[in-house]
């Protein structure tokens, strides 16, 4: 499977597992517990997987990056989260650093 596929999985896993978290209520409810539960497991082990094939270092900041951008954009949308022009200055820099590294990993 191709490396950036598998990591965008995880990243995907990864983002709805926080996105339900907030939803979950400190775990006293069970289905968005168990999306956290399901997210997080799935999204470790498709790293785990690409950590096979892709240096540990490019993984986790893209990883790190696109999933701060994601659920930035998520609790924006769906939890009311305001974004000011900082934040978003501090997200473009977050993608271009995410850029760089795709473009010159390896």
């Amino acid at each position: 499977m191709n490396r950036w596929l598998l990591l965008g999985t995880a990243i995907v896993a990864e983002v709805i597992g926080t996105s339900f978290m907030k939803s979950s209520e400190g775990f006293t409810r069970l289905g968005p517990s168990l999306a956290v539960v399901l997210g997080y497991g799935l999204a470790f082990y498709l790293l785990s997987l690409t950590l096979k094939v892709m240096p540990v270092g490019v993984a986790y900041a893209v990883w790190s990056g696109v999933g701060i951008a994601l659920i930035t954009v998520i609790a924006w949308a769906v939890h009311g989260q305001r974004l000011n022009w900082p934040s978003l200055l501090g997200l473009g820099l977050i993608m271009a650093g995410v850029a760089v590294l795709q473009l010159y990993a390896d």
